[in-house]
């Protein structure tokens, strides 16, 4: 049920946004008003009931973070999407229920008359549109995407580790790597290939059971050196 929790907070931000740009009513002024006609006026979302935004927002903060979190701050998460959602609810179901004053800037901006009481008078008919519905719909998506976390987030599986540990190499991996990359060292700390070359026969390692390591790359880097210490020229 992860997913789903995630798409919910996503979509329902999203809607809340995409409402919040949207015209919410149309207005329609008295003859008194002096705008000279009775033209409607469209009233957005950000005018109607401007803190839709920020929670559109933090909805899809949310659905990000859902993605990430562990199980301890899933259950806050949970909460905090709860508590978003009815937000937007509070603030979709307040503006569509009293269209009157959620449109009092609009009519200070048509107009320069400012107050509650004065605006009122001036409002000859307010028309709402589809868009607070929907922002109300997208509230009660949020509330569904926290109550879904907070029902089903101790069980969600924990990818996130996972995935850390997939991408983070491992101070045993480091260690192995740099050791494959030097010379193998017997027991007295002499280079192996050098106790071999100086310390018997050709054939005392085939003799004794074992077999000679190859020589890599840093082998013959540290071979060259040691020619030159001693003065010789390792190119001859």
């Amino acid at each position: 049920m992860k997913l789903p929790a995630i798409l919910l907070s996503i979509v329902g931000g999203g809607l809340a946004l995409l409402a919040w740009s949207q015209p919410w009513f149309e207005l329609v002024l008295t003859a008194g008003a002096g705008t000279g006609g009775d033209a409607a006026i469209a009233v957005a979302g950000q005018v109607a009931s401007p803190a839709v935004a920020a929670l559109g927002l933090a909805a899809l903060a949310l659905g990000g973070a859902l993605a990430i979190a562990g199980p301890g701050i899933r259950m806050v998460l949970g909460v905090l999407g709860v508590v978003l959602g009815a937000c937007v609810l509070l603030a979709a179901g307040v503006t569509l229920g009293g269209p009157v004053s959620a449109v009092g800037p609009a009519v200070t901006d048509a107009t320069g008359v400012a107050g509650a009481r004065p605006t009122a008078a001036l409002v000859a008919s307010v028309d709402a549109t589809v868009w607070p519905v929907i922002a109300i719909v997208s509230g009660a998506l949020i509330v569904a995407a926290g109550v879904l976390v907070l029902v089903t987030g101790l069980a969600w599986p924990a990818s996130s580790r996972r995935y850390r540990d997939a991408r983070r190499p491992s101070f045993e991996d480091a260690a192995d790597a740099g050791a494959s990359d030097s010379p193998a060292l017997d027991a007295s700390g002499s280079d192996s290939a050098d106790a071999s070359g100086s310390g018997g026969a050709p054939g005392s390692a085939e003799a004794s059971g074992g077999s000679r390591r190859p020589q890599t790359s840093s082998d013959r880097a540290i071979d060259d050196w040691d020619d030159l210490t001693r003065g010789d020229d390792p190119t001859r």
